[in-house]
């Protein structure tokens, strides 16, 4: 997911020092995890349109293991922030921004942290309720999530999988377009905080 550089360079801020962006592995989860997410939405939709065939078994096998791979990966990522604390909005970007902006952004994160996880407990819980073992890439084999049960698969915890995945993909198109608000509208520098690159110090 790239993102073209402002018309105009982004003024040096003294508020906003480089000790204010999150740290290398903060970033790496970051970007690592929204690449995941991207490509296994991706994938989910195109692979529900395809006839019963060997190709689409094989997307399926990729998506559950793309799935556990998000759940671990969101895992740490929730225990490195638990244990880093992130860089706190820089005051003036703070100063510029609405009251619900605010409350908007404190929802949305948290949100997504939530689906993070649901997305893939559920979708995990589903094929283990058709009685589908995952084998997570072929080699290690999980236990199953929930008893056996077709019917309560494809009644309760199919719509649970998708519907969490379409808010998710939501709430993802959302943070997405207030990334770039912040970046080409207000110039704030705030996407800076969460872009690799050379920095000062290191800040979570």
């Amino acid at each position: 997911m790239s993102v073209a550089p402002p018309l105009h360079p982004v003024p040096a801020d003294p508020r906003s020092p480089d000790g204010e962006r999150y740290g290398l592995v903060a970033i790496v989860l970051h970007w690592l995890l929204a690449a995941m997410i991207v490509t296994s939405l991706g994938v989910g939709l195109y692979m529900t349109g395809l006839p019963f065939s060997p190709q689409r078994l094989k997307l399926y096998n990729w998506h559950k293991w793309a799935g556990i791979t998000i759940l671990v990966l969101s895992a740490l990522r929730l225990l490195w922030r638990l244990v880093h604390r992130p860089p706190p909005i820089p005051a003036h970007v703070l100063a510029a921004m609405p009251r619900w902006q605010l409350a908007g952004y404190r929802v949305s994160h948290a949100l997504m942290y939530l689906l993070f996880f649901a997305v893939p407990l559920f979708g995990w819980a589903y094929t283990s309720g058709l009685g589908i073992p995952v084998v997570w890439f072929g080699l290690l084999p999980l236990p199953d999530f929930v008893p056996v049960d077709k019917d309560f698969a494809e009644a309760i915890l199919k719509p649970l999988h998708k519907g969490s995945a379409f808010t998710l993909a939501g709430v993802t198109l959302l943070h997405v377009a207030a990334a770039l608000k912040h970046h080409f509208i207000d110039r704030d520098g705030l996407l800076k905080r969460m872009w690799p690159g050379p920095r000062k110090e290191s800040a979570g």
